[in-house]
Formats: structure tokens, C-alpha cells, sequence
């Protein structure tokens, strides 16, 4: 970038990569995975033969977003190579659990100028395909250098993170002008990208990709299986939950066990390395803990009151054994995450007040009727109370959220289309 903005930003980045590296051997006490393979963030990774098509998925949802992608890919275009690249560990993990050897793993380089151009000249892609909003202006600039066309997919914009580019407007629209195609999840992200600069004719409007969610049958049997193994019983599920929300649950729910005893708590953290500080808060709510993980060595069963989903990539399999959602990130200011997910498998889902990441699904979905939103954790007392009290309503919530799931779906396939179009021809 030759611009002033690109100029003191790729400065001010050059000057962090100390603190870069002191933050991944900080994250690496609890997550060792942010200390493997560093040397990849700077772009030090083995050649790639077959021009590659580049795929960039920073963590475990975008990667569980485009998996069905990848998967029609590596079928139908077997001859070209997969390279995929992630950020975080439990992202990388993610792949290696989908695809395995089938597709060539990295973690993405930093956004600068030396270790993008090292990254390019070593896997030579043909194409790159970024999942949702990850715009790095180096990143994108050396793309277009090595004349490497770049699509974003399903790519979302909240008014929030419009005002964050809006500050930088001169490097934001420099960074836009060089996408090939930018394709959103709805119409208003497609407005609020086209008020930053980006070519109005390079948009397109596809719905989200998140739609398209398929649950194989041997996750809902294991869902099922721990059904059954924990009791036919009420099972209130909190997912990828933050700080401090397992405890605003934990104590809007523990004064119903006087009166329901039978219900079960799914606590299903985030972030890995919140395990260990989850158990710690969920043993001062009750003594019947089990961790899924098997690290207190209990195993569940009919009598237990909280189910710790202290593993990574068993959350669908936890959904299809629950019978209602709250929606973690949503009670704190996170933003929430994809409440499709249960939707799919017919559930219902609770949604807090910090929806940001999902504004236009969580409106439409409480529109069409399967989803709650609620303003504060301690609302979500009555409303359980009245879905155990009444099971009907609480099954016509959840095919409502199915019914709209199911009505969104197609956005996948417009996206291989355009894929196959602009990037692998």
C-alpha cells in the first residue's frame, strides 16, 4: 500500500509484532496451540504445488460455515489443492477434524507486507476466499499484486464496525476497490459496505452460508445416545458462553431446582482455556457436576445437575440432546453468535439484548417466531418455568425456528457458483 493510512498502518503493525509474539506465548499457558507452528504467522510455510485455491477461515465458526463448501469442492475439483488458514488453534483443530490431510492446513500469516508476499510466492494460490468480514488491507494488497483474485463470503457489517472503518475511510476504500467480489449475508451490509466505497456492481447479496448447516445422522444419534444417558428430563443448554454468563444463568435457574428437580444445565463455554474457571463457578451452584471431558471422573447419568461441555467440536452433538437455547455472547457485550445452529435441529433459541453479530438473522428469526429475546439473564427464569409448565409451546417455538431455518437455505450454492466462476477458472 502506497497511501499515507497504508503506510503508518503497516508501521504501527511492524512495531506491535513484539507484543504479538508475547501474546501468543502468553495464550499458549492455557491454549498450547497459540506456541506450535508460529513461524507460519510470518508466512514461513512449505511450497504448495498445484495452484491452490486459499481459503481463510479465521476460527472454529467460519470454518463449520464453509466446511460444506469445501467438502463439494475437494468432490467436484479434486485436482485442485485446498490450502486453509485460521488464526486461533481451536480453528486449526477444527479443520484437522474435518478434512484431515485432505486439505493443507496454515495459520494465517500477519498482515504484513513481507510475510503476506512470502506466504503468496510459497503456495502460489489461484484464487482466495475469505469467510466473513476479515478484511486485512496488506492481506487484500498483495492478493491483488500477485494478481490473486479475492472473494469475500458472507460477509457482514453491524453499524458498529461501519463506524470503526468509517475512521480509517481513505485505507477502508483503497482496501475495498481491490476485492473482486464482495458477497454479503443481507441487503443493509451490502449498503453500509457501499457507503465505505466499495464498487457497488462488485456486491452481491446472497443470504448467509450459516443457513445451510447439515447435521449427518450419527451427530443427532450420539446427541441421542447422551439423551439418554443423562435422563429424559428438561435440558436447558448455554452456548459458547463468556465470562460471567454461565453465572448470571446459573443463578437466574438454580432457585426452579426446588421445584423441578429433574432439570439439567449444559454449560458450553467458548473458549477452551474458560474450562477450568467454568467447573470452578458451576461447583458453587451445585455439587453434581459432570464434566464431559472426564476431568473430575464422574460420569453422567439421571442424577446430574450441570453437563460441563468442557471439549471442542461436540456443540451440535450437545444441541440435538437439549431442549432449549440461550445464546452465550448475547448477555455480555460480545455481540452473540449464530443462533441457526439449534434452529436446525428444531430448537428454541433465547437471545440477549447483545446481538450485534447477527442483527438481521435474530430479528427475522424472533419475527418468524423462534426466538426470545430477552433483556437480562434473570428473565430467563419465568420463561423456562413456562416451557416446562407448557411442553406444546415450547415444540411450536422450536419448529417455528426450523421452518425458518429451512425457508433461508441457498446461499451455498450461490457462493460455489461464484467460486467456481471467479476463482477456479
Amino acid at each position: 500500500m502506497t497511501s499515507w493510512p497504508g503506510f503508518l498502518y503497516t508501521l504501527l503493525f511492524y512495531l506491535l509484532v513484539p507484543v504479538l509474539l508475547i501474546r501468543l506465548w502468553w495464550r499458549g499457558r492455557k491454549s498450547p496451540g497459540y506456541r506450535q507452528r508460529w513461524w507460519q504467522r510470518f508466512g514461513l510455510v512449505p511450497p504448495v504445488t498445484g495452484r491452490p485455491l486459499w481459503i481463510h477461515a479465521v476460527s472454529v465458526g467460519e470454518t463449520i460455515a464453509i466446511a460444506p463448501l469445501v467438502e463439494r469442492l475437494l468432490n467436484d475439483f479434486p485436482e485442485i489443492p485446498i490450502v486453509m488458514t485460521s488464526m486461533t488453534p481451536t480453528g486449526a483443530e477444527r479443520v484437522q477434524a474435518l478434512f484431515g490431510d485432505r486439505v493443507h492446513h496454515f495459520y494465517c500469516p500477519y498482515d504484513l507486507p513481507d510475510a503476506i508476499q512470502r506466504f503468496i510466492q510459497r503456495i502460489q494460490p489461484r484464487g482466495s476466499l475469505i469467510v466473513e468480514t476479515e478484511l486485512w488491507p496488506n492481506m487484500i494488497a498483495g492478493c491483488k499484486k500477485a494478481d490473486v483474485p479475492v472473494i469475500i463470503a458472507n460477509a457482514r457489517l453491524s453499524e458498529r464496525s461501519a463506524k470503526g472503518y468509517a475512521k480509517l475511510a481513505r485505507l477502508t476504500q483503497q482496501m475495498l476497490s481491490e476485492l473482486t467480489l464482495l458477497i454479503t449475508q443481507h441487503q443493509s451490509d451490502a449498503e453500509r459496505f457501499k457507503q465505505l466505497g466499495m464498487p457497488a456492481e462488485r456486491i452481491l447479496v446472497s443470504g448467509s452460508i450459516k443457513f445451510d448447516i447439515q447435521v449427518d445422522e450419527t451427530t443427532r444419534l450420539r446427541g441421542q445416545q447422551l439423551r439418554e444417558q443423562l435422563g429424559e428430563r428438561f435440558t436447558l443448554i448455554l452456548a459458547s458462553s463468556h465470562e460471567d454468563e454461565e453465572a448470571q444463568l446459573l443463578a437466574a435457574v438454580s432457585p426452579l431446582w426446588e421445584r423441578y428437580p429433574d432439570l439439567l444445565v449444559m454449560l458450553v463455554p467458548r473458549h477452551p482455556e474458560r474450562f477450568e474457571a467454568v467447573y470452578r463457578t458451576a461447583l458453587k451452584f451445585s455439587d453434581d457436576v459432570v464434566c464431559r471431558s472426564g476431568r473430575n471422573q464422574l460420569l453422567p447419568d439421571a442424577t446430574t445437575r450441570i453437563y460441563l461441555g468442557d471439549t471442542m467440536g461436540d456443540l451440535m452433538l450437545l444441541y440435538a440432546a437439549a431442549d432449549l437455547v440461550v445464546m452465550g455472547g448475547s448477555f455480555v457485550n460480545v455481540g452473540g453468535h449464530n443462533p441457526l445452529e439449534p434452529a436446525v435441529l428444531g430448537l428454541p433459541v433465547v437471545m440477549g439484548p447483545h446481538h450485534f453479530n447477527f442483527a438481521a438473522i435474530s430479528e427475522a428469526m424472533e419475527q418468524a417466531g423462534g426466538m426470545q429475546r430477552l433483556q437480562q439473564m434473570s428473565e430467563v427464569t419465568d420463561l423456562l418455568a413456562a416451557y416446562m409448565q407448557r411442553p406444546e409451546m415450547l415444540s411450536e417455538v422450536g419448529s417455528k425456528a426450523m421452518h425458518y431455518a429451512d425457508s433461508q437455505r441457498g446461499a451455498l450454492d450461490r457462493l460455489y457458483r461464484q467460486v467456481s466462476t471467479h476463482l477456479l477458472s
